[in-house]
C-alpha cells in the first residue's frame, strides 16, 4: 500500500505552534542506588512537590539547565531546523521563569507568553541520568498546571499549519480546557492537530478521554511502545496493529534502539534507528524525533524521509547530555 497522508499545502504564516508545560530541565548524573534510596522506578515520570524537589537537589550535583518540557523540546528542534515556530506555556516572573524565557528564545523559537506575578513558581524537572543512559524524571509542575485559556492568543492558531499538543497538559483541568479550545479552533481553521501521548503513566490516567480526543480532533499521534500498550490495554505491540491503523490519519511509534513505525492507515513504514556513537542520555529523544519528523512534513517530504530525518535527529541527541543538540542538526541531516 502507498501512503495516503495529505501533506500540508495551504499557505500559512506559521509552521507550528506548540502548547505545553514550560519546564526548566535540571540534568543530574546519579547511580542506580540513588533511585532505590528515593523509591523511584527507573524510567518513570514522578510528580513531586516544591519541598521534595529541594530535598532531591540537595543530594545530587546539577550538570546542566535547559528550557524544557516535551512540547518545548519539539518546538525548539523545529526552530533549529529553520522552521517558523512558536511555543506557548505558562511561567512565573521568577528565576526559573526568566531563565526559561531567555533560553528558549536563543533557538529563534517565538515565546511571547507574559509571565504571571501570582500563583505557583515556574515548573522544573529534575532529570536523573543513570549509567545506562536511562532517565528518570521528578517534576514539580508549579505554574505550568495553572495554564489556562487566557494564556493563549487563539487568533494565532488560525495562521499555523500545525498545532502540537502534549498529553501531560491533560493532568490539569485548567490546561485541559485550554487544550480543547485550541483543538476546536485549529480544526475549524484547517490546522492539522498533533498529539504526543507523553508518558505511559499519563495514558493510564486518561486512556478513555485520550481516545475520545483523538477520535474527535487529532490528525497525527506520536507515541512510544509502552504508551501504545497502555492506550489499547494490550501486552504486545503486534496485537495493536488494527487499532493503530484506525486510530487517526497518521500514527508514529518510536521503538528506541529498534527504530520506529510509521502507520498511515494500511501503509506501514519501518524506520531503522540511526546512531553511530555511545548512548549517553535518552532525555528528549522522543521529542526530538517528533521535531525531525514534523520538519519533514512541513517540507512535504515522503513519510519515509520524514522518519529518516527524525531518526537522525534522535540518534544524535542521545549521544549527549540534555535535549538541545550540540551540533547543527541541519548540517547533520544534509
Amino acid at each position: 500500500m502507498k501512503e495516503s497522508f495529505r501533506h500540508f499545502k495551504k499557505n500559512k504564516n506559521v509552521d507550528l505552534i506548540g502548547l505545553g508545560n514550560a519546564i526548566v530541565d535540571i540534568i543530574v548524573n546519579i547511580e542506580d542506588e540513588f533511585l532505590d534510596v528515593n523509591s523511584l522506578d527507573k524510567g518513570s515520570m514522578n510528580l513531586i512537590s516544591s519541598d521534595e524537589s529541594q530535598r532531591l537537589l540537595e543530594n545530587c550535583k546539577v550538570i546542566k539547565q535547559i528550557s524544557g518540557g516535551s512540547s518545548a523540546n519539539t518546538v525548539v528542534c523545529l526552530a533549529e531546523l529553520g522552521n517558523h515556530v512558536q511555543f506557548i506555556g505558562r511561567v512565573k516572573n521568577d528565576e526559573f521563569g526568566n531563565f526559561f524565557s531567555s533560553d528558549i528564545k536563543k533557538s529563534n523559537t517565538i515565546f511571547n507568553t507574559p509571565p504571571t506575578n501570582e500563583g505557583a513558581s515556574t515548573a522544573h524537572s529534575i532529570i536523573l541520568i543513570t549509567p545506562d543512559a536511562q532517565r528518570t524524571m521528578c517534576t514539580y509542575l508549579g505554574a505550568s498546571i495553572e495554564f489556562e485559556p487566557k494564556d493563549i492568543d487563539f487568533t494565532l492558531l488560525k495562521e499555523s499549519k500545525y498545532l502540537y499538543l502534549e498529553g501531560y497538559l491533560w493532568d490539569s483541568e485548567l490546561a485541559k480546557n485550554a487544550f480543547l479550545k485550541a483543538a476546536k479552533i485549529a480544526k475549524q481553521s484547517n490546522t492539522k492537530i498533533i498529539l504526543s501521548l507523553s508518558d505511559s503513566f499519563c495514558v493510564d490516567r486518561h486512556r478513555e478521554s485520550f481516545l475520545k480526543l483523538i477520535d474527535e480532533y487529532v490528525d497525527i499521534v506520536f507515541c512510544n511502545e509502552s504508551e501504545v500498550l497502555s492506550l489499547f490495554n494490550k501486552d504486545k505491540l503486534t496485537n495493536c496493529q488494527g487499532e493503530l491503523s484506525s486510530l487517526c490519519e497518521l500514527c508514529v511509534v518510536t521503538l528506541g534502539s529498534n527504530g520506529s513505525l510509521i502507520i498511515n492507515k494500511d501503509y506501514i513504514e519501518v524506520i531503522m534507528s540511526i546512531n553511530q556513537e555511545k548512548v549517553i542520555d535518552t532525555t528528549g529523544a522522543g521529542d526530538i524525533y517528533a521535531g525531525g519528523f514534523i520538519h519533514g512534513l512541513i517540507n512535504n517530504y515522503t513519510l519515509k524521509k520524514c522518519g529518516e530525518i527524525a531518526s537522525i535527529c534522535a540518534g544524535q541527541i542521545i549521544t549527549q547530555l540534555g535535549s538541545r543538540s550540540n551540533i547543527d542538526l541541519k548540517e547533520l541531516i544534509n
